[in-house]
């Protein structure tokens, strides 16, 4: 993660692109760069979207849109000082606790069944 860190730095520091590099424009790039993630996906059956890398046409393309994401996701972590797979794990580890094995299994995740005792549900 730290060598493409620092490739994804050098990319922009070379092109000064740094100037435009604010955690806002980068978290809205992310934004945009996921709904084209999305729309590769959207209209896919559940079967179809498991199967997609098999695809040779929407393959390369669903690729190419997760590898814009992450080249985002980590400009906006570096920009911000954070260590992008330390923020990970502890959220990973703040999931474990809050959604136990036990209560939690082969119930989708914020599901009615656990309830809602910090998260709410959005309003339909």
């Amino acid at each position: 993660m730290d060598d493409l860190t620092q490739r994804v730095r050098a990319f922009a520091r070379e092109r000064d692109w740094e100037q435009f590099h604010t955690p806002k424009n980068l978290a809205m790039a992310l934004a945009g760069e996921v709904g084209e993630l999305l729309a590769e996906l959207q209209w896919l059956t559940p079967e179809q979207s498991a199967a997609v890398m098999a695809d040779p046409e929407l393959g390369p393309r669903v690729r190419a849109e997760i590898g814009d994401v992450t080249v985002y996701l980590v400009r906006l972590a570096d920009v911000l000082g954070l260590d992008l797979v330390d923020a990970a794990l502890d959220k990973l580890a703040e999931a474990g606790r809050r959604y136990t094995v036990e209560a939690a299994r082969a119930t989708p995740p914020r599901s009615p069944i656990r309830g809602y005792a910090d998260h709410p549900p959005a309003a339909v």
